[in-house]
C-alpha cells in the first residue's frame, strides 16, 4: 500500500529558499569587488586587504555558537527577521567606511548577524520540511547558496565595472531588503515555551554530534583551500580562465543535490556520506597531481558533485540526533564546524604554498578527506546509530 508523499514545496519552504538565496546573493556580490575597491579606490595596501576581508569570518565564528542557543530559546521567526534586517542595514556602512579599521568593523558586525541569520533560517527550514523528505529538502535548500555564489559574482562585476562600488552596495542593500520581505511571508507558528535544562555545553554545541562535526570540519578544509586559492592555482598551471572553476563546481553541486537528498530519505545516509568522502578524496588527489585544463575543470565538476552529495547527508546527521528544542544548536554546530574547516583550509593553503606549492596543498586536502572518512567509519556511524531520533 502506497502512502501519500508529504508536500515539500509548500509556501513556507519556498519562502525559506527565496530568503536564504537573497541573503547570500547580496553578500557574495561583495566578494569579487571588495578587494578591487580597497586597492584601486581606497589605495589600501594589498597586505591589509586580507585582514579587512577576514573580519567577516571572525564575526561569524564569534556569533554562530551562541546563535543556536538563541534560536532554541526564543521564537525563531522574529529572531530570523531581526537578524536579517540588521544584516541588510549593515550594507549602508560600506558607503561611509573608508579605512581598514572602519571596514573591518562593518564586516565584523555584518558577519556576526549573517551567522545568526543563517542559523535561524536553516532551523526554520528544517522545521517546515516534512521529516520524511528532510534530506531532499535540505538538498534543495542548500542549493540556493550555491546558486547565489555562482550568480552573484557575475552580476557584481558587471555592476561594478559600469557604475562603481557604491551603486553596487545599494543594489546589495535592495536585494537584502527584498529578502527581509520574503521572511515576513513565512507562516511560522508561535512556539510553546520550553523549559531549558541546567547550564551545559549542549546549550551551545550539540555534544552528541561532535564526531560528525570533526568529520565535517576535516572535509571542509580542502573546500577552504579551493575557494581561496583555486584561481591562483589555475594560473600556476597555465589554465586560461581559472575563474570558470566555480561555474563547473556549482553545476556539480546542483546536479548532485537533486538526487542525494532523496537517497538520504530512503535510509541510505551512511552509503551517501561514505561514497561522497571517497569521491572527494580521489577528486582532490587527481586535482593536485594532474595539471591541465581538462583535468582542472573536470575536477571542479567532480569536487562539486562530492560536496553536493555529502552536505545534505551530513546535515541530517546533525539534525536527526537533536530533539526539536535543540535544532538551533544542531544547526549552529553544523555550520560552525564547516566554518572552522574552511578557515583552517584558507590558512593552511597559504602556509603550504609559501613553503611548497598549491598542488601540495590540495594533496594535503585529499588527505584530510581520507582522515574524515576514517573518522566517519570509526566514530560517526556508531555514534549516529546510538543517538538518532525517530520523528
Amino acid at each position: 500500500m502506497n502512502e501519500t508523499k508529504p508536500v515539500l514545496w509548500n509556501r513556507n519552504f519556498i519562502q525559506c529558499c527565496i530568503s536564504y538565496f537573497l541573503m547570500n546573493f547580496s553578500f557574495y556580490m561583495l566578494m569579487p569587488t571588495m578587494p578591487v575597491y580597497l586597492v584601486e579606490v581606497l589605495k589600501i595596501n594589498p597586505s591589509e586587504v586580507g585582514v579587512a576581508l577576514s573580519s567577516y569570518s571572525i564575526g561569524l565564528l564569534c556569533v554562530r555558537p551562541f546563535s543556536g542557543y538563541l534560536v532554541d530559546c526564543f521564537s525563531r521567526k522574529p529572531l530570523y527577521l531581526f537578524a536579517f534586517t540588521v544584516f541588510a542595514c549593515m550594507f549602508t556602512g560600506y558607503l561611509f567606511a573608508t579605512t581598514v579599521l572602519t571596514i573591518m568593523a562593518v564586516r565584523f558586525i555584518q558577519g556576526g548577524f549573517m551567522g545568526m541569520t543563517s542559523v535561524s533560517g536553516n532551523t526554520i527550514a528544517i522545521d517546515v520540511i516534512p521529516s520524511r523528505r528532510r534530506g531532499e529538502g535540505m538538498g534543495f535548500y542548500g542549493l540556493t547558496i550555491n546558486l547565489a555564489m555562482s550568480l552573484a559574482p557575475l552580476v557584481a562585476v558587471a555592476v561594478y565595472d559600469r557604475y562603481g562600488f557604491h551603486p553596487l552596495v545599494l543594489v546589495g542593500l535592495a536585494i537584502a531588503l527584498v529578502g527581509v520581505g520574503s521572511v515576513c511571508l513565512i507562516r511560522y507558528p508561535k512556539r510553546e515555551k520550553v523549559e531549558r535544562p541546567p547550564f551545559s555545553l549542549d546549550r551551545f554545541i550539540l555534544v552528541k554530534a561532535l564526531p560528525t562535526a570533526l568529520a565535517y570540519l576535516l572535509s571542509a578544509i580542502p573546500y577552504g583551500m579551493v575557494v581561496s586559492f583555486v584561481v591562483l592555482y589555475g594560473k600556476e598551471i597555465n589554465v586560461s580562465n581559472p575563474g570558470y572553476f566555480f561555474i563547473f563546481m556549482a553545476i556539480g553541486v546542483g546536479t548532485a543535490r537533486l538526487i542525494s537528498g532523496r537517497l538520504v530519505d530512503h535510509g541510505k545516509i551512511h552509503l551517501v556520506s561514505i561514497s561522497a568522502l571517497v569521491f572527494l578524496t580521489l577528486s582532490f588527489a587527481v586535482f593536485a597531481l594532474f595539471h591541465n585544463e581538462i583535468v582542472f575543470f573536470a575536477s571542479a565538476l567532480a569536487i562539486g558533485i562530492g560536496f553536493g552529495v555529502c552536505v545534505p547527508a551530513i546535515q541530517c546527521l546533525f539534525v536527526n540526533v537533536a530533539p526539536h528544542h535543540l535544532r538551533g544548536t544542531a544547526t549552529s554546530t553544523y555550520l560552525t564546524s564547516f566554518d572552522f574547516g574552511v578557515g583552517i583550509g584558507m590558512l593552511a593553503a597559504g602556509f603550504i604554498a609559501s613553503h611548497a606549492d598549491l598542488a601540495t596543498a590540495y594533496l594535503v586536502g585529499s588527505g584530510c578527506c581520507l582522515v574524515s572518512l576514517l573518522v566517519y567509519l570509526r566514530w560517526v556511524r556508531p555514534s549516529y546509530e546510538k543517538y538518532k531520533l525517530v520523528d
